[in-house]
């Protein structure tokens, strides 16, 4: 665990959901594929596949940070082309087959639960990704709505003969749910500060993901809404008016009792309607 709080080893934290759970589906979003051995990520999701009888989402991204693609000796200004390599590889290596992979035949045994292969999206919100994604027939999973992008996935797709499946987040805020929003917010502040510092840290000049915040102090971040704690009375209200909503229960470093409170709380006062 890093010194957030948070893994660095999704593929292994989604194993052992997937392995202690029945129904629910777990996604991974996003897995930075250029950083990884094709090979090795084919044999993992095969096999998580296997374990969660399908229930594995992957979302496959380039990421932002220059320094990851330093860390891991690989070159930044390749990461498109590393993506489309890796991605091939991935296909090939779900069919189950042999096939030539840097001049060596390579086979990828067990195949995956999912035919043809588990479910995974291209996320990003370039042209270059609506691009990938429709070529290969794959949905679209994108960071925020900028214009043009779904339309061109679209279209790329008709041309294709692939059916388009694109997931636009718009801004939503993310619902921590608690008896006492006064009281949660005392305690637990920093730690949703900490979180928006990192990720406001991290992200380039210009981008700006739904969560993406400006606040310098807790009262800041309060005030913004990004994060709302809300009762489950309130919960409930904010369900009923806006269809859906995204539940934020952990954060790095934040005590989990906190977090599955917050998961129960709505649970069994908001979707089951009990006070």
């Amino acid at each position: 665990v890093s010194s957030t709080g948070w893994s660095p080893t999704p593929m292994m934290s989604a194993g052992m959901v997937l392995a202690r759970t029945e129904n629910v589906l777990c996604m991974i979003g996003a897995l930075l594929l250029p950083l990884h051995d094709p090979i090795r990520v084919a044999e993992d999701l095969a096999v998580l596949d296997l374990v969660g009888k399908g229930r594995i989402v992957v979302t496959m991204g380039l990421g932002y940070r220059p320094l990851e693609y330093t860390a891991m000796d690989k070159e930044w200004g390749r990461r498109g082309k590393i993506m489309d390599e890796s991605l091939d590889v991935l296909m090939k290596a779900w069919t189950g087959e042999p096939f030539d992979h840097h001049g060596e035949m390579v086979q990828v045994l067990p195949k995956p639960f999912t035919s043809p292969h588990p479910q995974i999206m291209i996320g990003g919100s370039a042209k270059a990704s609506a691009r990938r994604a429709a070529r290969l027939g794959l949905p679209l999973y994108m960071n925020g709505n900028p214009p043009g992008i779904k339309e061109l996935y679209e279209e790329l797709c008709a041309e294709n003969g692939t059916v388009p499946f694109c997931i636009a987040p718009e801004e939503a805020p993310q619902l921590f749910i608690t008896e006492d929003p006064d009281r949660a917010w005392a305690e637990l502040g920093e730690h949703f500060m900490l979180e928006a510092r990192t990720y406001a840290d991290w992200q380039p000049e210009g981008q700006n993901s739904p969560v993406h915040s400006h606040a310098m102090t807790v009262d800041d971040l309060r005030e913004e809404g990004i994060y709302r704690f809300l009762t489950p009375d309130q919960a409930r209200e904010f369900v009923a008016g806006a269809g859906s909503c995204t539940l934020h229960p952990l954060v790095g470093g934040m005590p989990i009792d906190e977090a599955w409170r917050s998961v129960e709380l709505f649970a069994d006062a908001v979707l089951s309607g009990d006070s």
